[in-house]
């Protein structure tokens, strides 16, 4: 049985900082990517940080420069690493795996960005 469990979610005030983690089981993790993404109120869910599966990444426009992912491959975790958060980073962010046809998805975590 395939699951990813999210932690780390919390309420922060603008600029500052949280890191999420997501364990994996029951997938190969290394030759699955791996990727945050997020659905606020209203909104369609977007991907927010990309990891393939030989290491690249890539990151939304909104958050380059802000975000960082990650992964630990002995652990089967993969991380995110969010610096300077905005208002417009409320959401609740979900841990996903893939590879060919197979997508899993956590249930999600939420971050609050408020002041």
């Amino acid at each position: 049985q395939v699951q990813l469990v999210e932690s780390g979610g919390d309420s922060v005030q603008p600029g500052g900082s949280l890191r999420l983690s997501c364990v994996a089981s029951g997938i190969n993790f290394r030759i699955y990517s791996m990727a945050w993404y997020r659905q606020a109120p209203g909104n369609l869910r977007e991907m927010v940080a990309r990891s393939s599966s030989v290491g690249s990444t890539n990151y939304a426009d909104s958050v380059k420069g802000r975000f960082t992912i990650s992964t630990d491959d002995v652990n089967k975790m993969v991380y995110l690493q969010m610096n300077s958060l905005k208002a417009e980073d409320t959401a609740v962010y979900y841990c996903y795996a893939g590879v060919g046809a197979a997508q899993y998805w956590g249930q999600g975590t939420q971050v609050t960005v408020s002041s």
